[in-house]
């Protein structure tokens, strides 16, 4: 089995099946193809008929979306906890996935993933403030409600809090104020080995990407490359 990623010090859609095949413990290949690069869309096309990032190999399936290759997953290993075991919380959990994939664009324009910078806070905006409130609404409720047993959305790791990873990020570069709850989970989801050893990788990465990089001040610069 082979996930075809982007940067990881950028790419927040190959981060998320990434941590579910980390966390569930499921062997896997990775290939890391660059972004922004002029081979970039044609080395992805050869792999992925969407030409996006991520997609899943294996065999002779493959498959091209988060979500769905979130699915493949589950339905291939069961017994992997991708999704929490009680009916009411994994229709919970499903939810707010969906909601993720289709939501919060105000927010991910806003706050680009960018893992090698913690940037000075500023002003985003009302319809990024916006989204930052229904995220941690979501949060919020899904620890109330499904959050007993452990620090994530559901007790234990699970889809969701991949689908959530790169937002925890995104608070965390961008220094997005959160509540004492959020922040307890945030630094939950960024102590999980899974998160640990993605952000590792992407610390040693040879490549910027510029249109991420400019319009902000750094407080701190953790991506020092010495090449590209």
């Amino acid at each position: 089995m082979r996930l075809v990623i982007g940067n990881k010090l950028y790419s927040s859609w190959s981060m998320r099946p990434w941590l579910v095949l980390k966390a569930a413990g499921i062997p896997f290949e990775e290939e890391v193809i660059p972004l922004d690069r002029p081979d970039t869309r044609s080395r992805i096309l050869e792999r992925s008929p969407a030409g996006k990032v991520p997609v899943l190999i294996d065999d002779d399936v493959r498959v091209w979306e988060t979500l769905a290759i979130i699915e493949y997953l589950a339905e291939k290993h069961p017994g992997a906890g991708i999704w929490p075991a009680h009916r009411a919380a994994r229709a919970h959990a499903r939810a707010i996935c969906n909601e993720m994939h289709a939501g919060f664009q105000a927010l991910r324009q806003a706050c680009p993933m960018n893992l090698g910078k913690r940037m000075r806070p500023k002003e985003r905006g009302d319809a990024a403030r916006a989204d930052i409130a229904r995220i941690l609404a979501l949060w919020s409720e899904a620890r109330a409600r499904f959050g007993e047993g452990g620090p994530f959305l559901f007790g234990a790791f699970t889809a969701a809090d991949a689908m959530y990873a790169p937002v925890v990020s995104r608070f965390d570069t961008y220094q997005i104020a959160v509540d004492a709850p959020a922040r307890a989970y945030m630094e939950a989801v960024m102590g999980h080995p899974a998160f640990i050893a993605w952000r590792s990788d992407a610390l040693r990465e040879p490549w910027i990407i510029a249109k991420y990089e400019i319009g902000e001040t750094p407080a701190e610069v953790f991506h020092q490359p010495s090449g590209q």
